[in-house]
């Protein structure tokens, strides 16, 4: 049986981008304080204008914006397409990162997580889904105002930016929401 908590967005604890030119909201994650000893850490962050992003060695990134008009990276010289709400992409921690947003100031939702101890599975979901899942640890996090999700035979009601955290799974979920949602699955090596 796993653990189930349910984090609320108005309980995020505050804190300093790694390169001080921000600041972050973070959600969870597995272990450590501050900016270090983590294998992996769920966090918003407000993006006030263009810059460059802190470096993570030894970890993978996986970034989706969440409000705004979206921005474009320029990740180890190479620029993207661009991101516009709910759409993910991954890339190194290593990498020498400089966003441009598109219009205003955004919202982002990040994922850095370290490879080498979890395998990592972000999914973007709308509408009704069912899906299972043998992952150790599952995050809902919510994109909706009013998202349902019921894991096995428990319910629960997550605001905007809510998040529900499973830990300890140990069989198989079956999870099912109605609405728009992320869900990550980080399964240790």
């Amino acid at each position: 049986m796993s653990q189930m908590n349910i984090l609320r967005a108005a309980n995020y604890p505050r804190m300093p981008w790694k390169n001080g030119g921000g600041s972050t909201e973070e959600i969870t994650r597995d272990a450590g304080t501050g900016l270090d000893g983590f294998g992996w850490r769920l966090s918003i962050a407000d993006i006030g204008e263009s810059g460059g992003f802190s470096t993570f060695a030894g970890y993978e990134r996986v970034i989706s914006v969440l409000q705004g008009d979206g921005m474009t990276l320029n990740v180890d010289g190479r620029t993207t397409r661009p991101l516009h709400p709910l759409d993910a992409f991954s890339f190194s921690g290593e990498s020498h990162v400089h966003c441009t947003l598109l219009g205003g100031p955004i919202r982002d939702f990040n994922l850095i997580y370290a490879p080498q101890r979890y395998r990592a599975r972000v999914q973007w979901m709308k509408n009704e889904q069912r899906f299972f899942s043998e992952a150790g640890t599952v995050l809902v996090f919510s994109a909706d105002p009013a998202l349902c999700v019921r894991v096995d035979e428990f319910d629960a009601a997550l605001g905007l930016y809510d998040c529900l955290q499973l830990s300890g799974n140990t069989g198989l979920l079956e999870i099912s929401t109605s609405g728009q949602c992320c869900v990550i699955e980080l399964t240790a090596h």
